[in-house]
């Protein structure tokens, strides 16, 4: 009696110890990519910029601009530098640099004088991505 009992309880046991647990054959998980944010190309436009071979010709020492970034603003904002050369012998003249994350930015050319051609650069970079950078250049002489 002891024997068919232990049998009755034991069996099971090894049934169930062996058996397969129904179609439990998994597919691998593969890890999703990143997801990742192009920046838009910078675009922009000065509100004194002359026309390509024009020179705009300043009424005084300083000069203001605006900057207008017509592309979506990158989330860090932009770094706008804005140099001006004399032409004659490549010396600075002024230079400024400004952290913005508006579409319209006030510059100043600044110790313009009278009757020396420039050139001036302006410079914008993109906070997040160093390498979305745009560079436009115009002439400018004091009158």
């Amino acid at each position: 009696m002891k024997k068919a009992l232990f049998i009755f309880l034991v069996i099971p046991f090894f049934f169930t110890a062996c058996s397969k647990s129904g179609d439990s054959i998994t597919a691998p998980v593969t890890p999703t990519p990143p997801v990742v944010i192009t920046e838009a190309a910078i675009a922009y436009s000065i509100d004194i910029d002359p026309g390509a071979g024009n020179i705009y010709a300043s009424l005084g020492a300083t000069q203001a601009a605006n900057v207008n970034v017509s592309s979506a603003i990158p989330k860090s904002g932009v770094q706008i530098d804005v140099i001006t050369n004399k032409d004659s012998d490549g010396s600075r003249v002024s230079s400024s640099s400004i952290s913005s994350t508006t579409a319209t930015n006030a510059v100043t050319i600044e110790n313009l004088q009278s009757g020396v051609l420039c050139t001036t650069t302006i410079t914008i970079t993109s906070k997040t991505t160093a390498s979305n950078s745009v560079v436009k250049f115009f002439k400018i002489a004091r009158k």
